[in-house]
């Protein structure tokens, strides 16, 4: 029997982040909530949480030294999954309510708001997954839990051989935006996993079966 992955959720001051811990644990690593840089670096998997508004979570990164350990992990091909506006940050700036930001530059483009009927987009929505999709593997037909206004609505990062073409899952509301990436050891998800019951669930033991 293989051991658990271990996971480090990187603690930054990214608000109540005990539920993606606990839906980790459920979905087979075994998870530390922690700033420590080593341990960040050290383990299998590194999660990224993001609540609230774009410029406040990447000023607590950077304060934080957290976009260091992103960037060296990327680097090194260790894998990373942001979640919410920690998959935002990953994008070269984000716009909202007036004011720009920049983002970690992971992927070029910016985050803006949503045209759209009602925000922000809370709730229940359906996404349509890459054929490709390892996350989304046995979850087509699922659906996952968003709480936003912002969102990347465009993809524009060109993939040279003998890189493998980054897979994108898209939503709709008001706009088609992106719902997920998956880009070498780099994955995203806009949706809250954590409170997407047994399909987040799964999806989450999905990345783990890549570490």
């Amino acid at each position: 029997m293989s051991a658990r992955p271990s996971v480090v959720v990187l603690d930054y001051g990214s608000g109540n982040v005990h539920s993606a811990v606990k839906a980790l644990e459920l979905a087979g690593a075994d998870v530390v909530l922690t700033g420590d840089r080593q341990a960040a670096q050290a383990a299998d998997g590194l999660v990224v949480p993001g609540v609230g508004a774009f410029d406040a979570v990447i000023g607590a990164l950077r304060v934080s030294h957290g976009d260091e350990v992103i960037d060296r992990r990327l680097a090194g091909g260790r894998p990373v999954l942001g979640i919410c506006v920690g998959m935002q940050v990953m994008f070269e700036r984000g716009l909202e309510r007036g004011s720009e930001a920049d983002g970690l530059g992971e992927w070029p483009g910016a985050v803006t708001e949503l045209e759209a009927p009602v925000l922000p987009h809370m709730g229940w929505n359906t996404v349509s997954p890459d054929a490709g999709s390892v996350l989304f593997d046995g979850l087509a037909d699922e659906r996952f839990y968003f709480v936003h206004s912002y969102a990347a609505q465009q993809w524009t990062l060109e993939v040279m051989p003998p890189f493998p073409e980054p897979r994108l899952t898209w939503a709709t509301h008001g706009v088609p935006f992106l719902a997920a990436v998956e880009n070498g050891p780099l994955s995203a998800t806009q949706f809250h996993p954590e409170k997407s019951g047994d399909a987040g669930i799964r999806l989450l033991s999905n990345w783990l079966g890549t570490l």
